[in-house]
């Protein structure tokens, strides 16, 4: 199983270096207490353009001459970024192109980050041209073991620029303004179009009447595909830029798990290496955290990623900061190397004096030694990585569950007018993925370029959009013997957010031998409910009212003028089945209906559920592992059923050991053969 590398023998670890906002003298500290900690990768060069770029065609790499040669010296890889997030400021006033416009149409100016236009030619030119320079000054560093483009890619932008490459990119996708009006239903209000130049830009000053609302869904929908798309361009000709002179370095750039303005299953097919940064809110679950890095996963193919960013102890931009406890940090670190990360880093290495993150935790506090409690827990992290060594890089997940997740059907969902306005995609995601993580069965996000072929189960959770042909990819599959599970409000309009006419669930009818006729939307402090397996349980957000056209009732409504119709549904199709959930309902809900689908399917738990305990598998050619997390406050006891051992600690426990873990403790087993 290959390495995003050949460069690193153990999981790096280490992450955002920014020596350039400190005088040299402490750079020689830093080493040492890098040192000490463990620590053996930084990121540079994230935020240097202006520094680098003092005017148009000036470049000074002096100071960046002597981090780069200091971290080699002290045997530091190196992540090094293209530092193209932030132009500088007299890029801004000289050629003001390169400024975005927002959704209100109001021109920026300098300032913040994110902050150039995808579509300028000055942004275009200039970004590339450093690249390329940054590529050919340290291509003969060997320390150097991935090249980290820009930094969190994001935003939009509104002008004019945006706006003629916005026509560009229709022209190219419709070719003629009859398809383009078709698409679009533009007799609806009046909208046809006559000319390419007379589209604008679907913002606050066309077709939206909010930020995530829109007159017209199809356009809105193809905005956001193309912004997208011109930033993806940007990132691109940068990757470029850096390849053609060190094509043996691997390329990345650090994605935000679930972000709403980049489709990252798009982005995936251009990146060597997936990297992301992680920061959950304090209160969020285990199975939320974990959900995005088995998206991350799963944008990259199921290969190994790198967790880019976290933070050592406090996030500063929360709306409370609370302090991750004693053992959190450990904890969340081999959570991300349990699901899939290659790599634990963190921003930031040192704890900026000045400016938006200058109380964002560090490796290094302001106090400026080791000696504070996030030190020490970093420099014991340290040391454990150092003896796990390379026993789990390059290992993968191989799930037979698989959830459903896409972009574009994200977006049109978010922007549609009706059925409610509590609609979140993502919460509907996450109730089925809670029910299976806390089962400890591993699964992968998938989307719909992806085969299924290696899965039992599918599950859909508001699969509104049915692109072209995947419903024939659902229909082989199920066909063939697999377990599909779709949702409410599903299978209704097509990629381009027309309705399917002839009775939802659209071209997913036949395979759910079901016809939904109406649909009710319920407040949020009303509910219907309905029986499922002798018990009852909840019907919340939306009612689809169905009939059976072959399925076979599985539960039924039990209030209003819809009582005895169908809320759970099975079909028979082929020679697998299609479950059809026509309403929202609770986790105990979720839970035993999975259960029960999965034990259909033989897709059996890792191990026995222990609450709080989080239960993950990785494999390579070193073997089989098995991470335990208790992300309990208190001590857990988990059955083990194949002898192995401990990786952290050497320990061996025999077939059915009960192992008792600590609070927050971490147990990574390798399974005896």
């Amino acid at each position: 199983m290959k390495r995003y590398s050949d460069k690193v023998q153990k999981i790096v670890y280490g992450g955002d270096y920014n020596p350039e906002q400190w005088p040299e003298d402490i750079w020689k500290e830093d080493m040492r207490l890098f040192k000490e900690a463990g620590i053996d990768i930084v990121t540079l060069n994230v935020f240097s353009w202006a520094a680098i770029q003092p005017s148009e065609d000036e470049y000074d790499f002096a100071r960046l001459d002597k981090i780069m040669n200091l971290v080699r010296e002290n045997d530091l890889k190196v992540c090094l970024a293209t530092s193209t997030g932030a132009h500088p400021a007299w890029m801004a006033k000289r050629h003001p192109d390169i400024l975005r416009v927002d959704f209100e149409g109001r021109k920026r100016k300098f300032g913040a980050r994110h902050n150039s236009c995808p579509n300028s030619p000055t942004y275009q030119k200039y970004s590339v041209r450093l690249a390329k320079k940054l590529a050919q000054r340290y291509k003969d560093y060997e320390n150097i073991v991935v090249w980290h483009i820009s930094n969190e890619y994001g935003g939009e932008c509104y002008c004019e620029n945006c706006e003629q490459a916005f026509r560009r990119w229709l022209k190219e996708k419709y070719k003629t303004l009859e398809e383009l009006n078709r698409v679009w239903n533009t007799s609806f209000w009046g909208h046809t179009f006559y000319d390419w130049d007379e589209i604008v830009l679907p913002n606050a000053l066309s077709e939206h009447f909010e930020y995530d609302r829109s007159t017209f869904q199809g356009i809105t929908l193809d905005y956001r595909r193309f912004n997208s798309d011109s930033i993806l361009n940007c990132y691109r000709m940068e990757y470029e830029a850096v390849k053609e002179i060190t094509p043996e370095i691997p390329v990345t750039t650090n994605l935000m798990g679930f972000y709403p303005a980049l489709d990252y299953q798009k982005w995936g097919r251009y990146m060597d290496v997936i990297s992301w940064d992680n920061y959950p809110e304090v209160d969020a679950t285990p199975a939320k955290i974990a959900m995005q890095h088995d998206l991350m996963r799963g944008v990259g193919g199921g290969k190994p990623f790198l967790l880019m960013e976290q933070t050592p102890g406090v996030t500063n931009w929360h709306d409370y900061c609370a302090l991750k406890r004693p053992g959190v940090m450990r904890l969340l670190s081999y959570q991300a190397v349990a699901h899939g990360a290659d790599s634990v880093m963190f921003f930031q290495m040192r704890r900026s004096i000045g400016a938006c993150e200058k109380y964002h935790s560090a490796v290094i506090d302001h106090v400026g030694n080791g000696d504070t409690r996030v030190f020490r827990e970093t420099a014991k992290l340290g040391k454990e990585l150092q003896r796990l060594g390379d026993f789990v890089l390059g290992a993968v997940t191989e799930a037979k569950a698989a959830i459903y997740f896409d972009w574009d059907n994200w977006w049109a969902l978010t922007c549609t007018a009706g059925p409610t306005v509590d609609l979140d995609y993502k919460a509907q995601i996450l109730d089925y993925y809670q029910a299976l993580h806390t089962q400890n069965i591993p699964v992968d996000l998938v989307g719909a370029e992806d085969d299924l072929s290696k899965y039992k189960l599918l599950i859909a959770p508001l699969l509104y959009m049915t692109k072209t042909g995947y419903d024939e990819k659902i229909r082989k599959f199920v066909r063939e013997g697999g377990i599909f599970v779709t949702t409410f409000f599903s299978g209704i309009v097509d990629e381009h957010d027309l309705v399917i006419t002839g009775g939802y669930p659209g071209k997913l009818r036949d395979i759910l031998g079901i016809w939904a006729e109406e649909i009710d939307a319920l407040p949020e402090d009303k509910e219907n409910c309905f029986d499922y397996n002798g018990s009852r349980y909840p019907a919340r957000l939306l009612c689809d009212l169905i009939h059976s056209e072959g399925a076979r009732a599985l539960g039924t409504y039990q209030k209003d003028f819809y009582a005895g119709m169908p809320a759970v549904t099975v079909n028979e199709f082929g020679k697998g089945k299609a479950y059809y959930v026509a309403t929202r309902s609770d986790a105990a809900f979720y839970r035993l209906f999975l259960q029960d689908v999965c034990e259909e399917c033989s897709i059996t738990p890792l191990l026995g559920d222990v609450e709080g305990v989080e239960v993950t598998v990785r494999e390579n050619e070193n073997g089989r592992f098995l991470f335990l997390l208790n992300h309990n406050d208190a001590f857990a006891e988990v059955y083990i059923e194949e002898t192995c051992s401990d990786l952290l600690t050497d320990e061996t426990f025999f077939e059915g050991t009960r192992i008792k873990m600590e609070p927050k403790g971490v147990k990574i087993l390798k399974i005896s053969r």
